[in-house]
């Protein structure tokens, strides 16, 4: 017989009640509520990736795609939805858990979080714009709306979006007792980004950005709506140049339903009981997460050779997975049929 002395005693007891404290948290109504939280953000998080990859896949593989200027701002537009989101989700994911590391590693994160969904209405403009010089110069196009010259105007694109994040950080006064390194915290804008000359800055930059990309889609899409009223011949075409343009503007109200935030805060708290985080990833589903999830998506199952293209992707799968299934049948079977002979 072995016999456990005090001390060991004392270790085992002490790893059982951690043990349990464990099994208790994880089982709690707030843990299980997180749980429930990550399963619905995780599985449609995977689906619009592999959208996405198929889409940028399609680019890659055919050059009718990389030789359109349009083709070619959507691409980007669809890298710059997927850097929002990854980044979104991380942050949501770090902010679930509780999850507290150095500013080094968080101010990164919301600064990609920041650039990319300011970039998405620039994205946004320039693709009106290139409907708009498409119908109008259709043969005297300027140089810089050619595919091979169009990083001429995405490069600005980037560098303005993620530019004023920047100036927001340097804008607010820093804490001296917080070290870069060793200080840890929760990685949320309101924690980082905290002073009201900052809150005020974000607020002036993000109505600025929506204004003048709201003027230039409402600006392209009347003018498209005259010219449309004038040509007799190839009305085809500019009406659904009209249509592109109207797209763009259900997209642009799409990502303005983040700033609804605020309304539909109040509203859920005067109408309901809920927890203020099950109020905040109410909001962050519905009002950020899906208009990006489906922004990129409905523009790109819309165009007619991209849908083509999708659908033919699809279809070779489901022959790759049912050739499979039917060789693993038959080898199954012989396999049978070798045992009853043995």
């Amino acid at each position: 017989m072995f016999f456990l002395t005090r001390d060991a005693l004392s270790v085992h007891s002490c790893k059982m009640q951690n043990r349990t404290e464990f099994f208790v948290n994880a089982t709690s109504p707030q843990s299980f509520s997180v749980i429930i939280k990550v399963c619905v953000v995780i599985p449609l998080f995977c689906i619009f990736l592999c959208c996405i990859a198929v889409m940028l896949q399609i680019f890659a593989s055919h050059r009718q795609f990389l030789d359109t200027s349009r083709y070619v701002l959507f691409a980007h537009m669809l890298i710059n939805d997927t850097l929002q989101i990854l980044s979104s989700v991380l942050l949501f994911l770090c902010v679930m858990g509780q999850v507290k590391f150095p500013l080094l590693f968080c101010v990164p994160l919301l600064y990609v979080s920041t650039g990319t969904f300011q970039n998405t209405t620039l994205i946004l403009a320039a693709m009106s714009l290139e409907r708009y010089v498409a119908i109008f110069y259709p043969l005297h196009r300027p140089a810089y709306w050619h595919s091979d010259r169009i990083w001429i105007i995405i490069l600005p694109l980037w560098l303005i979006s993620f530019m004023f994040p920047i100036i927001e950080f340097f804008i607010g006064k820093q804490n001296p007792t917080v070290d870069v390194l060793s200080s840890n915290m929760l990685c949320k804008a309101t924690i980082i980004n905290s002073s009201k000359s900052q809150g005020m800055y974000r607020f002036a930059v993000n109505v600025l950005f929506f204004a003048v990309v709201g003027v230039i889609i409402l600006f392209t899409y009347v003018r498209i709506l005259l010219e449309t009223r004038k040509l007799q011949q190839d009305r085809a075409s500019v009406s659904k140049a009209m249509n592109t343009v109207l797209l763009h503007g259900f997209q642009l109200l799409l990502c303005m339903l983040a700033f609804t935030h605020p309304i539909s805060e109040t509203l859920t708290v005067l109408n309901t009981n809920w927890l203020a985080e099950d109020i905040a990833f109410f909001n962050y589903f519905c009002f950020i997460l899906m208009p990006r999830f489906l922004s990129p998506l409905i523009y790109g199952f819309r165009d007619q050779s991209l849908r083509k293209h999708i659908g033919k992707r699809f279809l070779c799968c489901s022959k790759e997975d049912k050739s499979l299934l039917k060789y693993r049948f038959r080898f199954q079977s012989s396999m049978n049929c070798l045992l009853c002979r043995s």
